[in-house]
Order: C-alpha cells, then structure tokens, then sequence
C-alpha cells in the first residue's frame, strides 16, 4: 500500500486500520528511509507518542508535506526539519481551540500569553519528546538547539491567525521574483508555506476521503460546543451541533480559508501545483466526483514537474550540505 503514498487518493484511513493505529510510526519511517535520512543521520525514529486523538491526521500531514516534489532542492536537514514538524504540528492536541483555552483561563493560554497557544504548546510537547527519546543525542548541542528552533518556526507557521501575514510575505516574494531554493532561508519558508498548506489540504482530497475529514473536524467541532453549553460558556462559532451543520461548516471553511491559500492569482501562476489544489477544492464542495483519480494523480505530477521552474533553480538533493543557521529577513 506504501506504493501509493503521494496519491491523493491514498486512503490514510484504511492504513490506520492496516497498522493497528500505528500510521504515524509506520508512515514516517517509511518517508525517513524513502529519503535516505536513517543513513544520513545514523539514527532510527525510536519514540513518538500518540498526541492527537486521531493520529492519522498527522500521519496524513506528513504525506502531503513530502509530495510537494521538492525533495531534489531540498537538504536531508531540510527534509528532515519537515518531517518531524509535520508528525509533531498537532501534538498533544487537547481537542479544542485557542479562544475555549483563552475564555476559560486555561493554563497553557496563561503560560503562552494568549498567543499561538496550540501551536506553542504542539512545539514545545515535540521538543520535550525529541529530548526524552535521545533521538539526537549523538548531535552538537548547537545543532539540537537550532533543530528544535526551526521545528518551532515550521508549527508556528499553522497558526491560522497569521494566515494573512504568510500569505503577504508569499505574494510579495513571487511578485519579486526572489525566491531561490539555493537559499537556505527562502527554502524554510516555503517549508513553512508547504506545512501551512497540508494543515488544510483535507479538501483537496477525493470525495470519500475529503468526506470523512470532514465529519472528524465538525465532530470536534461540536464536541467542544457541547463543553461550552454544559458550563455555560457561551458557544464558539461553528460548534453548536443544533445549529450548524457539516455542509455548511466545511463550504465556509472552504470559501474562507482553503480557497485563500490555493487560489491566489499569482500562486496558481507561479506554483501550478497549488492551483490543482483549488480546483480539488472545488470538486469537494460539488459532492461525490466521478472523475477518475488517476487522472487527477496525472494532472498533480504533470503540474508538479514544472514547480521548480517557477523559482529559482533550486540544487540537487545533496548529502554534504548539513544544517545552515538561519537569520530569516522577510522584506
């Protein structure tokens, strides 16, 4: 089945029940041989911990990150910074969102100042698990430091209340024409676009899988408003299950949300790949689509194959290039 990884049809929810619930381990492994790091870096992936309540979820992050087809102008540093950010960016989710933590005093919302609560606690759980395990204890500490540094900028990247912000930076770097995959800077930037868009890529799957995603979320959804109602706390938008319903919930998301990600005039120009995305968007909210997914796997490689050409001619996936300080300036 790991043959269709990088499909969008590939079913992640029959492969949680073919591992026993074990996607996330077995999926990452399989991504840290398929790109050489378990050579490169001398060391096996020995823990990670079950810390959302659907671990698939990740495991399906991890898959999108990875087939953006940048792997050949990509370092095995960069690689390996987003897959670990990927199977991290929702760890020890608690199950509800920022405002519910923020309303209700909870501690993480103190601890964090009302800022990225989620997305700084998901960093610091994953660097307290990479510390626990001693996964990378055999590195200089200079480089654990700056690994779980740009792990942190890579999850702080899907707060979706800087949405705006990346999308401005992206916009404004192809309106320029400066982004160079030879930089290490622009490269974990578009890491950071690339993670940002797999956070939400749900809807741009095939109508089956895209369905059950959104039934997931909106259970959620309404799980938290039920808390909300049981301890008066007022309902948060799109949670009350009496309501809202799963149409109506994932078509605003859609339209306010995803939309704005994959369909920028100047992102479906310069990344052709992201305009696919948007019209998969739009097959999902059109309901069951009776195109055949290898076509759309086929339309995906073809666009795919020109992403490099929209930037700057990024370098070959080299071995020699290791870890690269970064001082980010975006302009």
């Amino acid at each position: 089945m790991l043959e269709k990884v990088g499909n969008w049809n590939f079913d992640i929810f029959l492969f949680d029940r073919l591992t026993n619930g074990n996607s996330l381990v077995s999926l990452t492994f399989h991504l840290f041989n398929l790109h050489g790091l378990i050579e490169h870096f001398q060391k096996m992936l020995v823990q990670l911990c079950n810390g959302h309540a659907c671990i698939a979820c990740i495991a399906d992050r991890i898959l999108f990150a990875i087939t953006l087809q940048l792997s050949e102008s990509l370092t095995p540093w960069d690689v390996l910074l987003s897959l670990i950010a990927a199977a991290t960016h929702d760890l020890d989710h608690p199950g509800v969102n920022q405002p519910f933590l923020i309303k209700t005093n909870h501690y993480l919302a103190t601890l964090y100042k009302n800022t990225s609560v989620l997305e700084n606690h998901h960093w610091r759980s994953a660097v307290g698990l990479l510390r626990e395990s001693g996964l990378f204890a055999h590195m200089s500490l200079e480089n654990r430091q700056l690994m779980e540094s740009q792990i942190g900028d890579l999850i702080l990247a899907t707060d979706i209340s800087q949405q705006n912000e990346y999308l401005s930076m992206f916009r404004s770097h192809l309106d320029r024409g400066d982004l160079c995959l030879e930089d290490a800077n622009h490269r974990h930037f578009i890491l950071q676009m690339a993670l940002k868009c797999a956070d939400i890529c749900n809807p741009c799957r095939t109508w089956e899988l895209s369905k059950q995603w959104s039934e997931k979320v909106t259970e959620e959804f309404f799980h938290q408003g039920d808390i909300e109602k049981k301890y008066h706390l007022g309902v948060s938008p799109l949670c009350d299950r009496q309501t809202e319903t799963i149409a109506n919930i994932q078509i605003g998301n859609c339209s306010s949300v995803y939309f704005s990600r994959f369909r920028s005039e100047c992102v479906s120009k310069q990344i052709p790949y992201l305009y696919i995305c948007w019209k998969l968007c739009l097959v999902s909210l059109c309901g069951p689509s009776r195109e055949d997914s290898s076509c759309l796997d086929l339309a995906f490689w073809n666009v795919s194959s020109r992403f490099k050409d929209s930037l700057s001619k990024g370098s070959r996936y080299r071995s020699d290039r290791g870890p690269q300080r970064r001082d980010i300036t975006y302009c």
